[in-house]
């Protein structure tokens, strides 16, 4: 550990040598870095694609859609549209204060530490990068270690293609984190568990670092089946393509259950059933298209959430795992017990409670119920639905009639609230996410006004009274000595 902490001394202390030089807050600097990125994923695609599928079995074409594809639209969005995110924006000043001017411009933070997760090892540490060097950052990366080829793979590619001196990629485990989180960072952004997440804040409070926390939480779908009848295939298999076929449920906004009425409930489960075996065969497991379980850890931690008695008493379809291929099948709960710890607990793998209520209005109080998710999915043409999904819940974001597309929406801020996260990304919300907006005002010498200083009488306090209302016609009534009617 002496030899890390030397390491990570090292590259602080290089990282931030370079941003005190200027040398990453020039544009060019920056589109050279965006540029490489896209170079570089686009050289090493099959190489991708090879650790995706060693750390969690995802198919190449699953790759590419969630990660790969997705890093190069980022880099190329960046580099398209930094020109126009660098300008600094100018601020209408109210009259009170002609003739000075203002403006606001973004300003780097300085040195960045990204800590990324190992759902979406190429992704969530590639595109947070990409923010953070957009804004003019130097940036230091530690990959999740529970995907160690896709980390090994960023820490050999990324020195190849980057600039060395500003970019950095340190590999380990926890350990290495607590070596990274005594440092004093200028930005720290982190996606994983809200159990992480608040050892990070708490770390990241001893220098007073400001955070950005992606975490995650039980993101609820409501189907309003009245209302989407005609639909409901399509439904169906929305809800099945995000729950199962994006590294099979081990995503932050996943489908974590499914509120639906009671009188639905059983013929909802019969349209799943053909859905999954159209997407993953007879025998899931050798399908090549479902991703397997990230580590024995996360397997077990699953196999006792599904064997708890009044758990497995609610499965309608599925069950089956296995954990030496680190398997588990599709699996659909019905009425599992609210009090059970899998309707308690983000579940982050391939289970899906179904929750019956008798009303679909239901939905709103249970979702409120509980903690803040990171998304609310629901399917509904009711439009008084959608309204009081609106302004009676609170979460991250709402998507109506689909699932998961607002990730990939860079012209959407993404983040959480409350215990799903604090802070947002993707596009230019990434720029905003790692710049620090700062007020400048320029006054004129000019002219003076004499209402702003001691000593204090009568006149200047009416002065100043009228000017925070902004009432321009009386101030000028007061001025000339015209006050009869200028209320005091």
């Amino acid at each position: 550990m002496e030899a890390m902490k030397e390491t990570v001394d090292q590259s602080l202390r290089e990282m931030r040598e370079t941003f005190a030089s200027g040398r990453t807050r020039s544009v060019k600097w920056r589109k050279a870095q965006l540029g490489a990125i896209i170079e570089m994923v686009k050289d090493n695609e099959e190489k991708m694609c090879d650790v995706l599928f060693k750390d969690l079995g995802k198919h190449s074409t699953e790759a590419f859609r969630d990660e790969l594809g997705f890093v190069i639209r980022s880099a190329s969005t960046a580099l398209n549209c930094l020109d126009k995110w660098v300008v600094p924006k100018k601020s209408n000043l109210p009259l009170l204060f002609y003739p000075a001017t203002g403006k606001v411009i973004s300003e780097p933070y300085g040195t960045v530490l990204v800590l990324s997760s190992w759902n979406f090892p190429i992704s969530l540490s590639l595109d947070p990068m990409i923010g953070a060097i957009a804004a003019g950052n130097t940036v230091l990366l530690k990959a999740s270690e529970l995907s160690p080829n896709a980390s090994a793979l960023l820490a050999k590619l990324i020195p190849s293609y980057l600039d060395t001196k500003a970019i950095k990629v340190i590999e380990g485990g926890p350990d290495v984190a607590t070596i990274l989180l005594q440092h004093q960072w200028d930005k720290i952004f982190f996606t994983g568990s809200p159990k992480i997440g608040k050892i990070i804040m708490a770390a990241a409070a001893e220098h007073l670092t400001p955070v950005t926390l992606e975490l995650g939480g039980k993101c609820p779908t409501i189907i309003d089946h009245h209302s989407v009848s005609k639909d409901m295939k399509s439904v169906v298999k929305r809800i099945s393509g995000g729950k199962w076929g994006s590294c099979s449920g081990q995503a932050c906004i996943s489908v974590d259950y499914v509120l639906v009425e009671q009188s639905f409930a059983s013929t909802l489960i019969d349209m799943f059933k053909p859905v999954i075996r159209s997407f993953f065969g007879e025998n899931p497991k050798e399908s090549g298209c479902l991703s397997r379980i990230v580590t024995k850890k996360h397997f077990q931690r699953l196999s006792r959430l599904l064997n708890d008695p009044r758990v497995k008493a609610s499965i309608v379809y599925g069950g089956s795992m296995d954990e030496e291929k680190l398997y588990v099948e599709p699996t659909i709960l019905l009425d599992p017990p609210l009090d059970s710890e899998i309707m308690n607990e983000e579940i982050f793998g391939p289970i899906l409670p179904i929750i019956t209520l008798r009303d679909i209005q239901e939905s709103i109080g249970f979702i409120k119920s509980k903690p803040k998710p990171l998304a609310i999915y629901a399917f509904t043409k009711d439009e008084n639905l959608k309204t009081r999904i609106l302004s009676e819940t609170s979460s991250g974001s709402v998507t109506f009639n689909d699932l998961m597309i607002q990730y990939m929406c860079d012209a959407l801020p993404f983040g959480g609230v409350g215990q799903s996260g604090m802070g947002r990304y993707h596009g230019k919300y990434s720029f905003e996410c790692f710049s620090h907006e700062k007020a400048i005002m320029e006054g004129s010498l000019a002219m003076d006004l004499e209402a702003r200083y001691p000593p204090w009488n009568n006149f200047k306090l009416n002065f100043i009274r009228l000017a925070f209302r902004e009432a321009y016609f009386k101030l000028v009534l007061l001025m000339l000595g015209l006050t009869k009617g200028v209320r005091k």
